[in-house]
């Protein structure tokens, strides 16, 4: 065979199980500093998606539910490509490297440490991305529509119950890691990019529960309900006192339930039994 030869097809699923495990060894072993900083990269990466999202659906009220929440997906679909394409350590997506601890080459201590590191990273650059964003005073942009998105989606998550919140964060993740899955068997950028957008779309969409979302939605609509400007909340007809339950101690409450379905969707739900399918043998060789 020629060494030339391009090959276009995409990898199957035991190589790609392959694929997962080698680079779950990698992310692991990684240093804290580059793991540390490619984790900050990532939270703001989703925070990007997250402030674009908001956007596009601002003023959106005349359409019909499923055509906001689709568009809202669709648009927020960025921040997971910015962390696959461009390179960053995203909490959840390494949910995954649980598929190489199970196959015993990474330690539990090492898989600990990279999800404690990761996402105490992803929450500084989700949450350093929420100031500036509140900075920038694009929350009063088409004349407040942006602010009181931002606001109104803060407020539905502090809203939820645990049990919901973390039934929510299960399915979330679940099809977030499948969207890390099928990366696995992309060749191409552009491969990539559509096996990311679909899977995002469909979580976002349906108004499933993603942590490293929530290290920005709920802080913005923290950030603007304590010092926002009484003008802007003249122009929306609110009260800061309407987004009562958007606080600190409700963001950590919605993080813990959320937290803990989104470990269950991905390493359980997608790391565990892409393992068992095609991994498990390999591991009692």
């Amino acid at each position: 065979m020629n060494n030339n030869t391009i090959n276009i097809d995409a990898i199957l699923p035991n190589e790609m199980a392959s694929r997962a495990e080698t680079v779950g060894v990698k992310k692991a072993n990684l240093a804290f500093l580059p793991t540390l900083l490619l984790s900050i990269l990532a939270g703001a990466f989703i925070a990007i998606g997250a402030f674009f999202s908001t956007t596009v659906i601002a003023g959106a009220n005349d359409l019909p539910y499923g055509i906001v929440r689709f568009l809202a997906g669709l648009s927020f679909s960025i921040g997971l490509i910015l962390v696959v394409v461009g390179g960053a350590e995203l909490f959840t997506g390494n949910n995954l490297i649980v598929m190489a601890f199970t196959s015993g080459k990474v330690s539990a201590q090492k898989l600990l440490r990279n999800w404690v590191i990761v996402y105490l990273g992803n929450m500084i650059g989700a949450v350093l991305t929420a100031l500036l964003m509140f900075v920038t005073r694009q929350y009063t942009f088409g004349n407040g529509t942006v602010g009181l998105t931002a606001l109104n989606i803060a407020k539905s998550k502090t809203g939820l119950d645990f049990v919901q919140a973390l039934a929510l964060g299960i399915m979330c993740n679940a099809l977030v890691c499948l969207a890390v899955w099928l990366c696995f068997s992309a060749r191409t950028t552009t491969d990539k990019i559509l096996a990311i957008i679909f899977p995002i779309t469909a979580f976002v969409a349906c108004g499933f529960e993603h942590s490293v979302a929530n290290m920005y939605f709920i802080p913005i609509g923290i950030f603007i309900r304590t010092w926002g400007s009484p003008q802007f909340f003249e122009i929306i007809n609110k009260q800061p006192a309407d987004f009562s339950t958007v606080s600190w101690a409700n963001f950590f409450g919605n993080l813990v339930p959320v937290t803990i379905g989104n470990i269950i969707g991905g390493a359980f739900m997608v790391g565990l039994v892409y393992w068992f399918i095609y991994l498990r043998e390999k591991r009692y060789e």
